[in-house]
């Protein structure tokens, strides 16, 4: 693997938002997330559960519901009153529609997606047509007293079910009329506070299944009004349910963090009759599990604490295996750093600042494994603030570390960094040329000359750099064939001649920068690109992609390399396939041509091409697992893949020069730190 001076940067403050809802797309591959600081994400189950789509939030905009209609259309709701339609080809929220009902706390889309219900603070429930470009109110159906929290619709569209403080209501959809008035505590005697419904479902059955603030999960026979079972699973609130297609499983997620699953199941064996019985207790989060999803194959669930966790079904997966894993995600499948490796410094984006540092320095030198102390701290130089509400999309510092750029929904921001001493001034670089916004991602030549900008409609811009703090549109690439698809990954080439781009239909182009023509596609793969570098020796392109296989194509030859056949016919080792994070940044070791760096959030891997690839007889052992080997065992364990587990989670890491590395971990610790104390609970024997 060699040895490498390592910077170690703990320092990156990033504490991601919390999970507000989520919606599985109906009859599809798609799991929509939205965050409490406004953000959405999609995820695709095709795609190794990838994070393929992101919308940065919007401080005026909060989500509180997510629905899909009319097949792949993504509707979102919130506090402010408007219903906003997202465009996923463009990654950005369309033209809002307002609600007239106040604060949305809830919208729900008929089973066959042509209409929105929603549920607002006037206590009001109003349906939308889904119409070809938006959306139009159709009309209110009966207002009663206190916000609705919660809707569902029948299947068969002709009622729908709504929760609210101490009540739940069931509508009928054609004269609008509350046909069913139930009082969820009608039950309970000497009630001192009141029952908040904050989540429902309706099932074919007749069946209205709620979860309110009393910790119960109940079933209701809404026809006569009746409770046919209750079940206390928390001693705080159940704030989320979902119900399986099949409508055989529910699960449910509580304000401890714990999430359970109810099954339908016989009484006894044989017997038609069927009980619905809690069966799987659950304890993956730390903070209140504000939205579950129920696919046809797992138990999704999303919590204050940031995380996203996946739990196959077992019962319903044909073997052990990969996809029986469960898997946990916290960190977005994106860079949120950027380096300036000739100047040593670090970018670190949030949501709506930036901050550069200088990295820290040492006289020492030393063994494998020893601390070196500094002779240098690292320095925070500059803050970059984003006026208004609009959270930053991308960001990127130069190498040299003079330029620094950003974008958000509406505006791309262009500064000249100048360093004299021991001080530093900033200045904005006015007049940039107008651009098809927002960018989506931002990449610096290798000489600091140019900017490629990542746009819509599979555009990528250069922009030439002027001196003394300047620039200008040179040219604007387009695939030949066009594409709605925004561009979301580049790759520029060290002798400055090509850049590689990226859209969401993972089509990948490559365009000749010397005379500004497209210069040829890279043969299409059934999955997304998560990572993608051009060589700077050969100008061969690597590539990552979700399900973890690596390509390498050489540009000038316009055809994959003989190491990538090489690769494809000998196939990549089953327990590297198996992890389940991305590959979020490749790049190379000038010193050594052979050598591809790559790493994803638990791993950083030093991949040798002059070494064979390793069977699934061999062991895919970590760096320091080999080091206690015997010489005869390590030599016996040679192959091409160099794997280091000790930098976790790691959000970035790259070559600064032949010997140097730069790795930025941010530890799970220190952001469950950051977080709002949990409901603290009650342990046996304390």
């Amino acid at each position: 693997m060699g040895e490498f001076e390592v910077h170690r940067v703990r320092f990156f403050g990033l504490v991601p938002a919390g999970v507000r809802c989520l919606a599985c797309q109906p009859r599809g591959g798609r799991l929509a997330l939205a965050r409490t600081d406004g953000a959405v994400e999609v995820y695709n189950f095709a795609a190794n559960y990838f994070q393929e789509k992101v919308i940065p939030g919007n401080e005026a905009r909060s989500v509180e519901a997510l629905c899909w209609a009319a097949g792949d259309r993504l509707f979102g709701a919130g506090l402010g009153g408007d219903i906003t339609e997202y465009d996923l080809a463009r990654l950005c929220a369309a033209r809002p529609v307002d609600g007239c009902g106040g604060p949305i706390w809830s919208m729900a889309a008929n089973s066959t997606g042509t209409q929105l219900a929603i549920g607002c603070e006037d206590g009001s429930v109003k349906l939308f047509q889904v119409v070809p470009g938006g959306i139009q109110f159709e009309r209110n159906l009966d207002r009663r007293k206190g916000r609705i929290l919660c809707l569902s619709w029948h299947p068969s569209d002709a009622h729908i079910a709504a929760g609210s403080i101490d009540i739940l209501r069931v509508f009928d959809v054609c004269s609008g009329r509350t046909m069913q008035r139930i009082m969820v505590n009608y039950h309970v005697q000497k009630v001192k506070r009141e029952c908040i419904v904050w989540s429902i479902a309706f099932l074919s059955s007749g069946t209205v299944v709620t979860s309110d603030s009393f910790g119960r999960v109940q079933f209701w026979d809404w026809e006569r009004g009746t409770l046919l079972e209750s079940h206390t699973v928390s001693t705080s609130a159940v704030l989320s349910l979902a119900v399986s297609e099949k409508e055989d499983s529910i699960i449910v997620g509580t304000s401890t963090g714990a999430t359970y699953q109810f099954q339908l199941l016989p009484v006894k064996m044989g017997s038609l009759e069927k009980r619905w019985v809690r069966t799987k207790p659950f304890q993956h989060h730390t903070h209140d599990v504000r939205a579950v999803a129920h696919s046809s194959t797992a138990l999704i669930s999303g919590g204050l604490d940031a995380q996203l966790v996946i739990r196959p079904l077992m019962e319903k997966m044909q073997k052990k295996g990969y996809d029986a894993a469960l898997r946990k995600f916290t960190f977005p499948h994106r860079r949120l750093v950027s380096c300036a490796r000739k100047a040593r410094l670090l970018l670190f984006q949030f949501s709506q600042h930036l901050e550069l540092w200088r990295l820290g320095s040492t006289n020492e030198t030393g063994k494998d494994g020893e601390v070196l102390p500094l002779c240098r701290m690292p320095e925070h130089l500059v803050q970059l603030k984003s006026k208004g509400p609009e959270h930053i999309y991308c960001s990127c510092v130069s190498p040299c570390g003079s330029w620094v750029a950003y974008s958000t929904a509406s505006r791309f921001h262009l500064y000249r960094v100048q360093y004299e001493g021991d001080s530093i001034s900033v200045k904005k670089v006015p007049k940039v040329p107008k651009l098809l916004l927002p960018a989506y991602q931002l990449q610096f030549s290798a000489d600091s000359g140019s900017l490629f900008v990542a746009s819509a409609r599979g555009s990528v811009h250069v922009l030439q750099l002027l001196e003394p703090g300047g620039c200008k549109l040179l040219h604007t690439f387009r695939p030949p064939s066009g594409s709605p698809e925004a561009v979301y990954l580049l790759a520029a080439s060290a002798d400055g001649h090509w850049v590689a781009a990226v859209g969401g239909d993972w089509a990948i182009h490559i365009y000749n920068l010397k005379c500004f023509k497209h210069h040829c596609a890279v043969p299409a793969y059934s999955c997304a690109v998560t990572a993608l570098a051009i060589h700077p020796v050969t100008n061969n392109l690597v590539i990552a992609y979700s399900d973890q296989q690596l390509f390498e194509f050489s540009i000038p030859e316009k055809q994959y390399t003989a190491w990538s056949r090489m690769v494809q016919n000998c196939g990549l080792h089953r327990v590297w396939l198996e992890r389940d994070s991305p590959i979020t940044h490749i790049t190379f070791n000038p010193k050594n041509p052979s050598h591809i760096l790559l790493h994803d959030i638990y791993m950083f891997c030093v991949l040798d091409k002059s070494l064979p690839l390793p069977d699934n007889s061999a062991l895919l052992m970590n760096q320091s697992t080999l080091k206690q080997l015997p010489e005869n065992a390590r030599q016996r364990q040679l192959h091409a893949f160099k794997i280091c587990k000790k930098f976790q989670p790691l959000l970035f890491a790259d070559l600064l020069d032949e010997n140097c590395l730069v790795m930025v971990e941010r530890p799970i610790m220190d952001v469950k730190t950051q977080l709002p104390l949990p409901i603290q609970q009650k342990k046996f024997g304390t």
